[in-house]
């Protein structure tokens, strides 16, 4: 009897009109446009203008994608300045790597640029895009699955994934899809943060805090699994305390905020582009002034009778 299993791409690449496409920055993109798509829905529903998620997200994608690389080289740096390796390789990331925690760290930094040019409050931007982000590093996920990394043991299970390759120490075999369990998990987390928002009304920054904590426990239990090469510290590897601390620092981030500040902050954008502040602040004037000019003519019809 055959052993079911979960097939691996012949190759990673595909070449449309002689353009390489590449399906790990394919995944990427995808993911980063329906972060981008349900941010601002939530956005919007929050009382946000149209373009804002978007407009912010031009300084957190490109910081996020450097971020994500310096951490992925830092940590592995031996793939790429050790003997016989080429530097050059750390800035091919078409190829794969990319770290979340330092793509989350260096991306928030952007997102601050851009919250600060708009005036408007990081939490409640962080707030709304968090379960975007969670979907978005769930079509994240699938590149791995076309660069055949970042599995797990050897198993024999029927959704086992095949690997092919034997590029960079790869045996061919089957092994347990760790790129599955952390994609379906990172939709999961999306679904809660979703369903807690609208239950509690999570404002502040705590949408965000939970949607990290969430991932953390998952990312834990799956870099568990992986096999790959990776720095240890008292046994564990490397992510996995990095998942154990920011969990640890998303969940007292929770717990002090809904302390100091409970509820959910209001959404007000000043200087909206294009004038269209100055258009929804005209139109709220405008029954203001006529009452006022009401009231004038009024006075001076007053005074006309009285002299």
């Amino acid at each position: 009897m055959e052993l079911a299993y979960i097939p691996s791409p012949s190759h990673g690449v595909y070449h449309l009109w002689g353009i390489p496409l590449r399906g790990y920055a394919f995944c990427i993109i995808i993911g980063v446009f329906v972060a981008v798509w349900l941010g601002n829905k939530r956005w919007l529903a929050r009382g946000g203008r149209a373009g804002t998620i978007a407009d912010i997200a031009v300084w957190a994608v490109p910081f996020g994608l450097v971020g994500g690389r310096l951490y992925h080289v830092i940590t592995d740096y031996e793939l790429y300045f050790s003997e016989g390796r080429d530097w050059v390789d750390a800035f091919k990331v078409w190829e794969g790597g990319l770290g979340i925690w330092g793509a989350i760290a260096l991306g928030a930094l952007g997102a601050w640029i851009g919250c600060r040019r708009r005036g408007i409050p990081m939490p409640a931007y962080a707030d709304a895009v968090a379960p975007g982000i969670a979907l978005a590093q769930a079509i994240g996920r699938w590149g791995n699955w076309f660069n055949q990394e970042l599995y797990g043991k050897a198993t024999d299970v029927p959704w086992a994934l095949h690997i092919t390759s034997s590029a960079e120490g790869r045996v061919p075999g089957y092994y347990h899809p760790t790129f599955l369990y952390e994609s379906l998990w990172c939709v999961g987390v999306a679904f809660l943060v979703i369903w807690a928002d609208r239950r509690f009304k999570l404002g502040h920054g705590r949408a965000f805090a939970l949607y990290v904590a969430a991932y953390c426990v998952g990312r834990f239990w799956t870099e568990y699994l992986r096999v790959d090469d990776a720095h240890h510290i008292l046994g564990l590897r490397l992510n996995n305390w990095t998942a154990l601390l920011v969990f640890l620092l998303a969940v007292t981030y929770f717990v002090i905020s809904a302390k100091k500040r409970p509820g959910r902050e209001e959404i007000v954008e000043p200087g909206a582009p294009d004038g269209e502040g100055e258009a929804e602040g005209a139109s709220e004037s405008e029954p203001e002034d006529k009452k006022a000019d009401a009231e004038n003519g009024n006075e001076a019809k007053s005074a006309g009778k009285q002299s």
